[in-house]
């Protein structure tokens, strides 16, 4: 039987390489972290975070008369130290579902066990992402407010347009750009389905339902995102949204977003520092105990926030009296 120490210079050439490009392409609908965290590679394991303050997003005039000096750009300032954990984890694929046992497994069956790994670990990604957008304590007295009782979106007085237009001016007042990006949780995407207020703005729309292009027109944003992922209590075992109640209106990096990876120096909300070359896909080991192929997968990466002050946070949206 072959085993790893056996994979000829091809195999090992072939399989790692395409895996670990199929891996940073591995894309997951229901997971929204990396359109409002996008993957910025970096290359050491600590430094500090680049941090952007009102200046980054001011105009500059580039006008220069001869033989004067060149304006010069700086990036944003040093901000929180960060450092990024080693992630890891694997995944087999068992002789038994094998039409060969004696050669390493196909592409396709190699990449289920990969898509495997991925799911998990990008579900963990988003959980962190959120625990981060959705902590007060990181955003600006301007720049956070609840909403209770009367005023959740649930009601039928609630004022929803009103609400995001207040944190879109909480934005543009602190950084002057208007933000590109607002991030709903699936209990207001439900609520919004049946607010007279959001009904009777699209009454006149060709749609059967409210739909997030209709929002981002409405609220004049490129991106209306739902996170629709669920995670289980640790200790209950109940499923509960990873993004609660809770609504954040960002201005992120257009370069960000998607597959794409971002640059870290572009000012944004947040980013996810990710070791280049991450997700990366460790050569298969064959292992006896299990008669199985096994697929490991790195995913080192730490999200951090980028400027705080490019994001407004709106807590309770989506509660229920």
């Amino acid at each position: 039987m072959t085993t790893a120490a056996q994979l000829s210079p091809g195999q090992a050439r072939i399989v790692d390489p395409v895996l670990s490009q199929h891996a940073r392409g591995y894309i997951q609908q229901e997971l929204v972290a990396r359109s409002l965290f996008p993957f910025a590679p970096v290359q050491a394991y600590a430094g500090q975070v680049i941090q952007f303050d009102k200046s980054s997003f001011r105009m500059v005039n580039t006008a220069r008369a001869p033989g004067a000096v060149t304006k010069r750009l700086r990036f944003g300032y040093a901000g929180e130290k960060y450092s990024i954990g080693s992630n890891a984890l694997e995944a087999d694929v068992p002789r038994e579902i094998m039409r060969d046992a004696s050669v390493v497994p196909g592409i396709d069956l190699a990449s289920r066990a990969v898509n495997t790994v991925l799911r998990v670990m990008n579900l963990e990604h988003e959980v962190k992402c959120a625990n981060i957008a959705r902590d007060p304590t990181q955003y600006g007295v301007n720049n956070k407010f609840a909403l209770t009782g009367a005023n959740t979106w649930w009601n039928s007085t609630s004022t929803p347009t009103s609400d995001i237009n207040t944190a879109r001016e909480a934005v543009r007042s602190n950084i002057g750009v208007y933000p590109n990006t607002v991030l709903l949780p699936p209990s207001v995407m439900s609520a919004l389905q049946e607010n007279p207020a959001i009904l009777d703005r699209t009454k006149y729309t060709s749609r059967d339902s409210i739909t997030t292009d209709l929002l981002a027109n409405l609220w004049q944003v490129k991106n209306v995102l739902v996170g629709q992922a669920v995670v289980a209590d640790p200790v209950t075992d109940q499923f509960g949204d990873v993004w609660g109640n809770d609504i954040i209106v960002a201005y992120v990096a257009p370069s960000g977003g998607g597959d794409a990876s971002a640059n870290a120096e572009e000012p944004s909300f947040a980013y996810t520092y990710l070791i280049d070359g991450m997700p990366m896909v460790e050569q298969p080991y064959w292992d006896p105990p299990t008669k199985s192929w096994v697929y490991g997968v790195s995913f080192d990466y730490q999200p951090v926030l980028s400027g705080m002050n490019a994001a407004a946070l709106i807590q309770g949206a989506g509660a229920k009296d």
